[in-house]
């Protein structure tokens, strides 16, 4: 993957379902009208429902594993070590098709078996040019035998 850096990877397309948003809102509590109540959220700018930024920003994994990004080899797991500049740039409507788009940034070994993986996820809506969220996201990922 080191000698990968600047290539970009897609997922495959998926619906954001209003039943996707309401299950984080039961979640995580925020169950601001905007998100939750199809007949008040139709009557704001947005016209109608849309998602949680925090909603597309964990959604990072789930496209991943339904991207072209390839596996990395001899992985026994990965886990989030934190984020850089995530920006929510644009609302999505419940219904909307989005996809992720990953650009590997940066892969660099920090210690033997231990690697950190830099990846710009990019939440693209389909029938638009601007994406909805932007983030560099970092990874450790362990490799070898053992962790």
């Amino acid at each position: 993957m080191a000698g990968q850096i600047g290539t970009v990877w897609h997922s495959d397309w998926l619906v954001l379902t209003q039943t996707m948003i309401d299950a984080f809102a039961e979640a995580t509590g925020d169950r601001q009208f905007i998100h939750v109540d199809p007949q008040a959220a139709a009557a704001t700018p947005f016209g109608g429902t849309i998602a949680h930024g925090f909603l597309l920003l964990s959604l990072m994994p789930r496209l991943a594993a339904i991207s072209d990004q390839p596996a990395i080899a001899g992985a026994l797991m990965g886990v989030n070590y934190g984020g850089d500049r995530t920006r929510f740039l644009s609302p999505v409507r419940a219904g909307s098709r989005i996809r992720g788009r990953f650009t590997l940034l940066a892969m660099a070994e920090k210690r033997p078996g231990r690697w950190q993986q830099t990846i710009e996820y990019a939440v693209e809506v389909d029938g638009t040019d601007k994406p909805a969220l932007i983030a560099e996201w970092i990874s450790q990922i362990f490799t070898g035998t053992r962790i």
